[in-house]
């Protein structure tokens, strides 16, 4: 089969990246599959394909459908061929009226509920869409990461047959995520290891809802360190507003530290497990594989009760969990630093929460098994092309 992908080792930058970096990984040792991704070259069963030459001042969008060409014409030999995000939807839609494969996709979000991604395309927002509704639509099963996911799926597609909408969930390796004593990461960055403090890992976007953190920590308690590894903004206009939230907030208190880029993953996993309280303040969000990551470490969650988030973060049992109301971001921001506070000066709850997350974590999400529901659906629908 043929996996398509825009994010794959080393360039992942997000949730759907590192899902499909540990599902190609199980699902090697289940069937024969190819990698196409973006980038340059190819090697050991991946296949890098990069935007037309032609289209490299052009539109985003336009330069995705390119890829999206490229992709769908590598196929030929394959016999399924699955897709993640609207990046690579349409080379699966392609791909399956080319070669006659069947096409399964993965829905890790979904552009009608994304409408800030038209500051960051502008028109090509409207291909966006379209590039994901043609692929969805047509496909011959769709994968929802989460339950509340399938819900938004036939919600914006209700001409998509919900027998063909299956749910199965992100995964987490409890064995790279796993609370680490060690400290280098946390001197490295200047973090104190006296006081507790509130750690973000994310992209700086809408969705991630960063901003609404920013202000919230203005009513953080003065002894708690506010941490954010986040970086790649999706827009100029967004950089610079979590620029000015950020310096802001560093003129009110001390112990702001962010840390601009991308860490290696072990140094994540220090900082996950020494954090007080990881937040996750995402405005939409199907599933959040990063709270699996901070559970694993062992940490308490502070989330959004969002999407898909409240079949990740039980409530009171590994986190806690914050309504959130577009139409009062007031309250939202307010009762997410009240959380915040009441965790970080609470280490015996916080504690209690994340051996909890940890267990969980363990339980419920391992990879081989979200490997092995995938393989069922392929079988599906190969089984059906061939009754």
């Amino acid at each position: 089969m043929g996996l398509l992908t825009r994010e794959y080792p080393p360039d992942v930058y997000g949730g759907a990246g590192v899902h499909v970096e540990f599902l190609v990984r199980e699902l090697r040792t289940l069937t024969d599959l190819d990698v196409h991704c973006w980038g340059e070259g190819s090697a050991d069963g991946v296949v890098r394909h990069r935007a037309w030459a032609d289209l490299d001042t052009a539109n985003d969008a336009l330069r995705t459908l390119s890829v999206d060409l490229s992709m769908a014409a590598a196929l030929a030999g394959r016999d399924l061929v699955h897709s993640h995000t609207w990046y690579a939807n349409l080379a699966g839609h392609v791909g399956k009226l080319l070669h006659g494969i069947p096409h399964v996709m993965t829905s890790h979000s979904l552009e009608p509920l994304r409408p800030w991604k038209a500051e960051q395309l502008g028109g090509g927002y409207a291909l966006s869409g379209w590039a994901e509704r043609t692929a969805i639509e047509a496909a011959d099963a769709v994968i929802a990461v989460s339950r509340g996911m399938r819900e938004d799926i036939l919600g914006c597609y209700p001409a998509v047959d919900p027998a063909k909408v299956h749910v199965v969930h992100n995964g987490i390796d409890t064995d790279l995520y796993r609370p680490d004593p060690g400290t280098s990461a946390l001197h490295r960055h200047g973090i104190d290891t006296a006081r507790p403090y509130v750690l973000f890992v994310g992209r700086i976007t809408r969705q991630k809802g960063v901003p609404h953190l920013l202000r919230a920590a203005r009513h953080l308690d003065p002894g708690v360190q506010l941490v954010l590894c986040a970086g790649a903004p999706d827009t100029p206009e967004i950089d610079r507003e979590f620029r000015s939230l950020f310096e802001e907030l560093g003129r009110t208190r001390d112990g702001v530290t962010w840390i601009p880029r991308m860490l290696p993953r072990p140094e994540v996993v220090q900082l996950l497990s020494h954090a007080a309280v990881f937040v996750c303040p995402s405005v939409y969000e199907p599933l959040g594989i990063v709270n699996l990551e901070a559970m694993a470490c062992g940490t308490a969650v502070v989330a959004s009760r969002v999407g898909g988030i409240p079949e990740v973060v039980s409530d009171g049992t590994t986190g806690l969990l914050v309504p959130y109301d577009a139409r009062d971001p007031e309250r939202f921001e307010h009762d997410l630093a009240v959380l915040l506070n009441h965790l970080a000066a609470d280490p015996r709850r916080a504690g209690a929460m994340g051996a909890a997350g940890r267990h969980r974590a363990e339980r419920e999400f391992g990879w081989r098994a979200v490997a092995r529901r995938t393989l069922d659906v392929y079988e599906g629908v190969t089984g059906l092309l061939k009754s």
